[in-house]
């Protein structure tokens, strides 16, 4: 976006011309946040509270992280975020069984049942195609081989997990697991 203001110098009788320009977020939207947008109109429409709260406080927790170093950028991080909520939620609901509060185990219960819509939706690597991914690094590297090295070629730009959805937990173990191999 640039703005533009031409101004009179009183005293010379010039025109002089400012221009600014404004920073823009080269970042992309997640689909799945893209989707809660679109999906928290719905339930504003349908009058659905329940939906409504959990989607405006996921809506929240993404601009909080906006505000942070480490914005939310992409599905994964999203999923995280879905994730994170859900075992707090989970939480909450152990508490509240405790405590004898069922009106309260309920909600929880049912925003649960919302949250699991979204973390079902987002498509992640299956194990066995992560695996097929870090054996051919593996055999393609020489030398000794360490974790961090393979971890490296495996998500390097060109690496066969570049671009793709895939669960940095379940790589890390899917690389020990091909180094544990190799070394028997």
């Amino acid at each position: 976006m640039l703005s533009r203001s031409i101004t009179r110098s009183a005293t010379r009788g010039a025109l002089r011309c400012q221009c600014r320009a404004y920073a823009t977020g080269t970042s992309t939207t997640p689909p799945i946040l893209l989707k809660i947008r679109k999906d928290l109109k719905s339930a504003m429409q349908a009058k659905d509270t329940n939906r409504l709260t959990v989607l405006r406080s996921l809506l929240s927790q993404t601009l909080n992280a906006s505000k942070t170093s480490n914005p939310i950028n992409t599905d994964m991080q999203m999923l995280a975020l879905l994730r994170k909520t859900k075992a707090s939620s989970e939480a909450a609901v152990s508490d509240f069984e405790k405590a004898g509060r069922s009106d309260l185990v309920e909600k929880e219960q049912k925003q649960i049942a919302v949250l699991e819509e979204y973390v079902g939706g987002v498509e992640v690597m299956g194990e066995e195609e992560i695996k097929a991914g870090v054996e051919s690094v593996v055999a393609a590297m020489t030398g000794e081989l360490k974790m961090g090295d393979v971890l490296k070629e495996v998500f390097k730009e060109g690496g066969p997990i570049e671009g793709k959805n895939a669960d940095r937990g379940v790589v890390a173990r899917v690389v020990k697991e091909v180094l544990a191999a190799k070394k028997e």
